[in-house]
């Protein structure tokens, strides 16, 4: 059975950090190209980060390049997302996607970010 289950969402003020973990199972992780994904009320999912599955080459929206860094542990089969300075339009849900060649893709639930004073 596949799973992927987000955590490390909350509340945090303008500036602050959170680390969102995506812990896996199910699935041949190390051959899974990975990613975090927001969705803010009212608007359509984004991608916010990417890691691939061959050498760990990462790639990011534009609003969070130099803030966010997302990482990989094959051997613990999660995906970190670290975001730091965070900002209000940052805030929603943030899902974790593992995409496998042409044919797989499996989604966690997500996990809720918050982002005010």
């Amino acid at each position: 059975q596949v799973q992927l289950v987000e955590s490390g969402g909350g509340w945090v003020q303008p500036g602050g950090s959170l680390r969102l973990s995506c812990a896996t199972s199910g699935f041949t992780f190390s051959r899974y190209a990975m990613s975090w994904f927001r969705q803010a009320p009212g608007k359509e999912r984004e991608l916010v980060a990417s890691i691939s599955h061959v050498r760990s080459s990462t790639d990011y929206a534009d609003s969070v390049k130099g803030r966010f860094t997302i990482s990989r542990d094959n051997g613990k089969t999660t995906v970190y997302l670290q975001m730091n300075s965070l900002r209000p339009g940052g805030a929603g849900v943030y899902y974790c996607r593992a995409v496998g060649g042409a044919t797989w893709e499996f989604w966690g639930q997500g996990a809720q970010v918050t982002v005010s004073s």
